[in-house]
């Protein structure tokens, strides 16, 4: 097992494109987010992992302009930014694809890409659009049978598809996908996660939110793991195993019980009563 730090990953010629130095949330009483740090480099992909309540979700909202921090500093390409906004997250370069996709089942997929932000000159550019759509389509190897289709007529996976596509029309430079393979089926996950690599091939820093530890593994080139809203591990993908991720999840390199003390137990003594002869009672004889 080897634990990524940021000073490691980091070379003279490869700068982190996102950092988080410091990050606390709260809400009310409630602790989100404690101290939070996260590095993204472009190229790359980094499962952001943890169980239910870890503060997976406040962080991804944080970098979609949902909730301001409360602490702590978020630097975007070198220079100190704030995120007050999901129009200022999409304006600065970071895409964020929720769990629920927010596609329009009776609109086809060129209209899906182009909501608004359609392509207008008077009139809408149908042809234009149709165009980069297919355009992107391929870039990302992706299998739609047609992009006039209206997305109720996709499969699960090419509505995912879709999704991350349209996450792609303003270039951004950070891409962060909340659980991506959720609810697929083999193949459709399969797909998914080939379109994972592209957007790695294509120079994107991609942050993945997974339960799946098999999806994380097969992807992914570091692992992150927040537990009860505090790092709590910074993984080389290749060099861990499964059970050093859940041991970070669950705490349990932390957590382990002390072995219970030796109980003295008192031998076991008998107690023998004696009973008279039947028929012999005391009163015999007399």
């Amino acid at each position: 097992m080897t634990l990524a730090s940021p000073a490691a990953a980091r070379t003279p010629t490869r700068e982190p494109v996102l950092s988080m130095r410091g990050i606390s949330k709260s809400f009310g009483a409630v602790q989100a987010l404690t101290d939070i740090d996260l590095d993204i480099f472009p190229g790359e992909v980094v499962a952001l992992v943890g169980d239910n309540g870890a503060g997976k979700s406040t962080l991804v909202k944080i970098l979609a302009g949902v909730h301001p921090a409360d602490a702590g500093e978020i630097t975007f390409e070198g220079e100190p930014v704030s995120i007050p906004t999901p129009t200022a997250s999409r304006a600065l370069g970071i895409a964020t694809v929720f769990q629920d996709l927010a596609l329009c089942d009776t609109l086809d997929v060129v209209a899906n890409l182009f909501l608004g932000r359609e392509l207008s000159n008077g009139t809408l550019e149908e042809e234009e659009m149709e165009k980069r759509a297919w355009e992107l389509l391929r870039q990302l190897s992706a299998k739609i049978p047609s992009v006039r289709v209206p997305i109720a007529a996709l499969s699960g996976g090419q509505r995912q598809t879709v999704a991350i596509a349209r996450s792609l029309i303003g270039e951004p430079r950070v891409v962060i996908l909340d659980e991506p393979t959720a609810a697929l089926g083999i193949a459709q996950t399969a797909e998914v996660l080939n379109l994972i690599e592209r957007l790695r091939e294509r120079g994107h820093g991609v942050v993945l939110i997974s339960h799946n530890m098999a999806d994380v593994q097969a992807v992914a080139d570091r692992i992150i793991v927040l537990r009860l809203g505090r790092n709590n591990g910074d993984f080389l993908a290749p060099d861990v195993s499964y059970e050093d991720i859940i041991a970070a999840i669950t705490g349990a390199t932390d957590n382990v019980p002390p072995p219970r003390p030796h109980l003295q137990v008192a031998p076991k003594t008998s107690i023998v009563r004696e009973f008279p002869p039947r028929g012999r009672g005391p009163e015999h004889g007399r």
